[in-house]
């Protein structure tokens, strides 16, 4: 039985069955010549506080067929998870990773590195662009902004912005920054990088058994403000087992990480502090992802698309995509998982002003874009299933491996 249906001035406004206003049917009008305009489909509980609905949405570029997962994170039987592939530089599909965590509904997450057409030799990561947390244990930490994948940033957003969860099971939008130094024989050392794609231009990284196996080559390639830009071979690598220098090499190497071990990457300026250390020299690695809340449970990287019910300023409203969006309502007590259909010849996709406007309708407060184009996915249980399916029509009709994604998880 879907939400009860009230009509107001010709929009349609969607009810919980428990009172919860979920959206309303038209959207107000922003930056775009005519607002969008939305209808929604049945409602499908797909658990504890999870429910499903497909709607269409139609605007500037025409109508567009969209998929939406409701959380109520006040239901004691439901939580929030990051999905990954098992390491942070490594992909999978969003479909295998919800079911390989029992997941009920699940979308991609953040943007990733796809390509290295502009590094001729160097391997792609696939690892994520921002910040990610997992069950609470802290993944990576933000590439520059200049390094980073995905649409232009707002004025006065980053790299380092996430959708996170706290303990207390509220919902935010935040920055997370590293804080984290490297303490030597020698003294200390700024932590520049962890567990990322990319470092800034003289820093010092650290690559953990959580990063994986993949090269860790790029991570001296482009600089804080052109992804493009030329790698380095300024570069220095220093490998540390049990709080002691047991290999240095000026070649960036490859390989799984054992858990007693962490590798320190430096370029240019950093990459003389590490030559400063003697064979066998003791080091301790600490860091720490910091925003303005308490610990989190769950993090990952989006771009702020709107902030208390407003739009943000300086967002595309001319280029329509296929967009996956995640959003925050009832004072970060309830998550808005959104993905758009992207067959090009049926369906038009979004600007990201309209993608604001569209998560405003729903119900979201602050909101952020995801991965979208051929990494939009949304799946959910379907009743009396045991797997997920994938709901939306991702680009190509097939589904992409991808980072990372959100995984919505409820008890019986």
């Amino acid at each position: 039985m879907g939400w009860p249906l009230r009509w107001v001035r010709g929009a349609v406004t969607v009810v919980a069955a428990a009172g919860m206003v979920v959206g309303t049917g038209v959207l107000a009008p922003g930056a775009a010549q005519s607002a969008p305009a939305v209808a929604y489909g049945r409602t499908v509980p797909i658990g504890p506080g999870v429910f499903y609905r497909s709607f269409t949405v139609t605007a500037s570029h025409g109508a567009t067929h969209g998929h939406l997962v409701v959380v109520d994170l006040r239901n004691p039987r439901v939580r929030v998870d990051l999905l990954t592939p098992g390491a942070v530089a490594a992909r999978a599909r969003v479909s295998a990773m919800a079911d390989a965590r029992d997941a009920v509904a699940a979308v991609n997450g953040d943007f990733f590195d796809i390509s290295e057409a502009q590094h001729p030799g160097v391997e792609v990561t696939g690892a994520s662009v921002g910040p990610a947390i997992a069950s609470g244990r802290e993944l990576k930490a933000a590439v520059p902004d200049g390094q980073r994948f995905g649409p232009s940033l707002p004025p006065g957003t980053s790299a380092r912005d996430v959708l996170g969860i706290t303990t207390g099971r509220t919902a935010y939008v935040d920055q997370l920054r590293l804080l984290g130094s490297v303490e030597t024989d020698q003294g200390e050392l700024r932590l520049d990088g962890f567990n990322q794609y990319a470092l800034p231009v003289g820093g010092v990284g650290a690559f953990t058994t959580k990063w994986g196996s993949a090269s860790r080559a790029r991570a001296a390639c482009g600089t804080d403000s052109a992804r493009g830009a030329p790698c380095t071979d300024d570069t220095y690598e220093v490998t540390v087992r049990r709080g002691k220098v047991v290999k240095t090499s000026t070649t960036l190497g490859r390989g799984p990480i054992p858990a007693d071990t962490f590798v320190l990457v430096g370029r240019e300026k950093g990459a003389r502090a590490l030559r400063a250390l003697g064979s066998h020299a003791r080091v301790g690695l600490a860091h720490q992802l910091r925003g303005r809340r308490g610990p989190l449970t769950f993090a990952v990287g989006g771009l702020p698309v709107l902030r208390g019910r407003s739009p943000l300023d300086g967002l595309d409203d001319a280029t329509a995509a296929t967009r996956t969006g995640a959003g925050i309502g009832a004072q970060g007590k309830r998550l808005y998982l959104l993905a758009l259909n992207g067959a090009a010849e049926n369906d038009a996709g979004l600007t990201l002003a309209e993608l604001a406007r569209l998560m405003r309708d729903i119900g979201a407060e602050d909101a952020v874009n995801l991965d979208g184009g051929g990494s939009s996915t949304l799946a959910t249980r379907v009743p009396g299933g045991r797997h997920v399916v994938v709901r939306n029509r991702p680009p190509g009709s097939f589904e992409r491996s991808v980072a990372n994604g959100i995984g919505v998880f409820a008890r019986p």
